[in-house]
């Protein structure tokens, strides 16, 4: 069901609605903070009942984090969906999805890390916007530089339209390791969860895409290793660049040997040092947007409207 465009959803409006949900790890957290959080920027927040629950490493049973998912997207009176966090989890629900009732109630959906899995799959089942971003507990409702916010709102409230640019903040410099500029479709997510998918029935796509990834708490030969995976699997045909987002924890100039040999075959633009992640600022990325991006003028821009 997907389209060369990402489908568009709606922008926020003052008074909307958001929900929070736990389709991944449990968090403790303070749930009036929260309320405080949306209330300050405008809006409404219903806290939904998988977030108060915990079975071990997972934020209650696949059932309830199931029942939260399909509610926060079947409820009229929700505008965008954000997550507690992230940890583990999501991948475990894709096969109980229910993709027509979200295809016909398409909204913001927001996360990163665990999230990729949904990312994922809501692309190859209803081919629309989603948003590689902050989460409640670790970004929002921690102490995070201002772009992390500001952009996440910025996108959310249809701010960066069609031709828009996607601002990186000056004080974190990005690095070309590719010249060159291309457009394709926004991609990927947390490269560990990437490879994770493959063998399943919702693989990254990576078709005429520009590639995003980014990863915390990996070594660089595993890294190597699941770069490698993605090659062999064919997930490098049809890419038209790569956008290198923050990798915790792997010293960035072995890191961006590595990235730029592997994708050396390919003359494709590569930019790296991109601050999206576990990372601090968290910026928020489209996926499944059509993008430009420019390894020489270190800027990535929309081609697409992401809100209507």
């Amino acid at each position: 069901m997907t389209t060369p465009y990402g489908r568009p959803v709606r922008a926020l409006r003052p008074g909307d609605c958001l929900a929070l949900i736990a389709p991944a790890g449990p968090a403790d957290f303070d749930h009036a903070a929260a309320h405080l959080w949306a209330e300050g920027h405008g809006y409404r927040l219903k806290i939904y009942p998988g977030v108060s629950h915990k079975a071990g490493y997972l934020a209650g049973s696949d059932a309830v984090r199931l029942a939260d998912l399909h509610a926060a997207f079947a409820d009229p009176d929700i505008a965008a969906i954000l997550c507690i966090r992230g940890g583990y989890g999501s991948p475990r629900l894709l096969d109980q999805v229910d993709y027509a009732l979200i295809a016909a109630h398409l909204k913001p959906f927001v996360g990163y890390s665990d999230l990729t899995a949904l990312h994922q799959a809501l692309w190859l089942e209803t081919g629309c916007v989603t948003f590689h971003g902050p989460m409640m507990r670790p970004d929002l409702l921690t102490p995070r530089l201002a772009p992390t916010e500001a952009l996440l709102l910025q996108m959310l409230r249809g701010g960066v339209g069609e031709g828009g640019i996607i601002e990186h903040p000056s004080e974190f410099p990005l690095t070309t390791l590719a010249s060159g500029a291309a457009e394709g479709r926004l991609a990927g997510g947390n490269l560990t969860m990437i490879s994770a998918s493959l063998g399943t029935p919702w693989p990254i796509d990576t078709q005429d895409s520009v590639l995003f990834i980014e990863d915390v708490n990996e070594p660089l030969f595993r890294i190597d290793r699941t770069l490698n995976q993605l090659r062999l699997a064919g997930k490098f045909k049809g890419l038209k660049g790569v956008l290198l987002g923050d990798v915790a924890k792997v010293e960035p100039a072995a890191l961006f040997e590595l990235v730029q040999a592997t994708f050396a075959h390919l003359n494709i633009p590569i930019l790296a040092g991109w601050r999206s992640g576990h990372c601090d600022p968290n910026l928020t990325l489209p996926l499944g947007a059509r993008v430009v991006l420019d390894a020489d003028s270190q800027q990535l821009k929309l081609a697409q409207p992401i809100t209507y």
